[in-house]
């Protein structure tokens, strides 16, 4: 994922008008936003130091500097973390060669939560592992093990778009905490190869890819139209599991006695009845 340093940077100057910052505007521009050097004049960095940065040629960058930079691009506590993990990627890489395994005391975990779908997410938002609630909401079971990836079965798996009504809100947030992952994780081959896989087959990713927009979707609403259960409202939390910083615990926490509650309740019978 190289250039995302300096495409980052570019993105955020773009968006910061120079009267937003104490900065005469001059006519037209030829570029929306802030210049380079008037990012490294707020910063008090040299144009040069600023412009080597941007190229991704520069040399290790201080914290007080990226600190400076952060605060003139108005930043916020995701935006900044990001900036940092991809202005100072570790020295020593060591890229996954196999698929992540969940801890058999995880699956147990995920195997009492009965009324809730529950599942884990690698740092390529591969699905590891999955409950009985959960596979019957999102169909993981159903999924070949290479494609089973929460990323790819929205933007290009059949019937990924109609499961959510929300469509664009949900997609917009899952490529930028794609984003994220991805600059605390520079050199992860899967990682790259669902990116690059994606930006080939979907013209809605490659756009939103390219807007460099960064968040961690640690909790929230999402709406999901299912087939059979209908239309459900699903509050969510996800919790980083620990030992394992890379496993991200997710699940579905509908309001008890809610109508979603009830739904997915039904949803759970019909799913382990047997069939005749």
């Amino acid at each position: 994922m190289d250039g995302d340093l300096g495409d980052f940077l570019r993105s955020r100057r773009a968006r910061i008008r120079p009267e937003e910052v104490g900065l005469p505007s001059y006519g037209r521009r030829r570029v929306p936003g802030l210049r380079r050097e008037e990012v490294a004049q707020l910063a008090g960095v040299s144009v040069d130091y600023y412009i080597r940065l941007e190229q991704g040629r520069g040399p290790s960058v201080s914290d007080a500097v990226l600190d400076a930079i952060a605060r003139v691009l108005r930043l916020d506590d995701t935006e900044h973390a990001y900036l940092r993990a991809v202005a100072r990627p570790p020295k020593k890489r060591t890229p996954r060669r196999h698929a992540p395994r969940v801890r058999p005391g995880v699956q147990l975990l995920l195997d009492s939560m009965e009324r809730t779908p529950a599942f884990v997410l690698g740092p390529g938002m591969e699905v590891l592992a999955w409950n009985a609630l959960g596979d019957a909401l999102l169909g993981f079971g159903r999924m070949a093990p290479a494609r089973r990836n929460i990323v790819r079965q929205l933007f290009l798996e059949p019937g990924g778009r109609d499961l959510y009504p929300d469509f664009p809100a949900v997609a917009a947030q899952t490529v930028a905490h794609l984003r994220l992952s991805a600059g605390a994780h520079p050199d992860d081959p899967a990682l790259r190869d669902l990116v690059g896989e994606l930006s080939l087959k979907s013209e809605d990713f490659r756009r939103l890819w390219a807007d460099h927009q960064v968040r961690a979707c640690m909790y929230g609403v999402k709406r999901v139209r299912h087939p059979i259960a209908g239309l459900l409202t699903l509050p969510y939390e996800s919790l980083t599991l620990p030992e394992t910083p890379d496993q991200t615990l997710v699940v579905y926490t509908p309001e008890p006695g809610s109508e979603t509650a009830e739904r997915l309740a039904l949803l759970g019978s019909w799913e382990s009845t047997p069939a005749p």
